[in-house]
């Protein structure tokens, strides 16, 4: 799946809303040295599905790995990167409830 095609699918006025309300939230996962392992994703997972709206840190220097992981988080994932903020990415993913 392109994440991009899917980011667009994104009403702007949710969008917006989305941008909102993750000034009061605080990164619930932290990606470092090791990336994007398995385990990482099943913690994305589960935040995904107990929250809908996530921020995540990734701590890495190289944009270009920074982007990739990103993506990959999103296809993986089937979410929406709603924005990035430094070294903080804000994924949305729909509740299936």
């Amino acid at each position: 799946m392109n994440t991009q095609n899917k980011h667009q699918t994104l009403p702007t006025a949710l969008k917006c809303k989305l941008r909102g309300l993750t000034h009061a939230l605080k990164p619930v996962i932290m990606i470092g040295n090791k990336g994007l392992t398995e385990a990482v994703q099943l913690e994305i997972e589960r935040a995904l599905i107990d929250h809908e709206l996530i921020k995540i840190k990734i701590n890495v220097e190289d944009k270009k790995t920074y982007q990739q992981i990103i993506d990959k988080i999103c296809q993986e994932r089937e979410a929406h990167l709603i924005q990035t903020i430094g070294r903080i990415a804000v994924i949305y993913r729909k509740s299936e409830e």
